[in-house]
């Protein structure tokens, strides 16, 4: 399917949902916001392609709306933990393709899960994580988490990597980490050489066991 013309529907226009729903709309996709508070949904109404009011963990109302027919349903319900699983549940069973659900907890994420969510995002965690690297490294500008044992994260290029290669900052041999790509200002290099000279304001993307990706962290503090 062409990804320009994927729809997408939001439930939930707290921070998180309306924050997504505007980052969509911004990209030019349809995108339909449903949230059962009527301030809400005319807060963003004037941003997305639809604004509806409506009570997510009403299987006739999503009927209705023709929830079925959008390519991803991201529920974006914060509190209230009750409704965001009935609310998946009635989307698994109303067959559609793609469901994202925002957690609370690793309960609630686990339990999601179990219910068919496609993808559980933990939004307060991975930016708590993301911070609290930040803090402990200035030079890691952004931290994210591909599973339990890996991650990826963007360092800022300075002090002892100035003026070196890929092949004598050995990373890979050193740390057991990927150099994946480096940025250098708006352009991206995915298939960096061992030979690329690092220059100050470069950012390598590196990948690797978090354990791995620790000790890079302190190497290069």
């Amino acid at each position: 399917m062409d990804m320009a013309k994927k729809q997408y529907a939001i439930i939930g226009m707290g921070r998180f949902g309306s924050s997504v729903a505007k980052a969509l709309s911004g990209m030019g996709f349809d995108v339909l916001a449903i949230d059962a508070d009527e301030q809400r949904t005319q807060e963003i109404s004037t941003i997305v392609t639809h604004a509806v009011t409506a009570d997510s963990t009403d299987e006739e109302a999503l009927r209705a709306l023709g929830i079925r027919n959008f390519d991803v349903v991201v529920v974006a319900i914060g509190e209230d933990i009750q409704s965001s699983i009935l609310t998946t549940l009635i989307l698994k069973d109303l067959g559609v393709p793609a469901i994202l659900v925002k957690a609370k907890s690793e309960l609630h994420g686990k339990v999601l899960s179990k219910i068919g969510a496609d993808k559980v995002i933990y939004p307060e965690r991975d930016m708590g994580m993301r911070v609290a690297h930040h803090l402990a490294s200035p030079n890691i500008l952004d931290y994210i988490e591909l599973s339990p044992d890996y991650s990826i994260l963007d360092m800022k290029v300075s002090g002892p990597m100035l003026g070196k290669n890929l092949l004598e900052l050995d990373i890979r041999a050193k740390y057991g980490c990927n150099v994946m790509a480096i940025r250098k200002g708006e352009e991206m290099n995915i298939s960096p050489r061992a030979e690329d000279r690092l220059a100050e304001g470069d950012i390598l993307v590196i990948v690797g066991r978090k354990d791995n990706l620790a000790k890079l962290e302190m190497a290069y503090q």
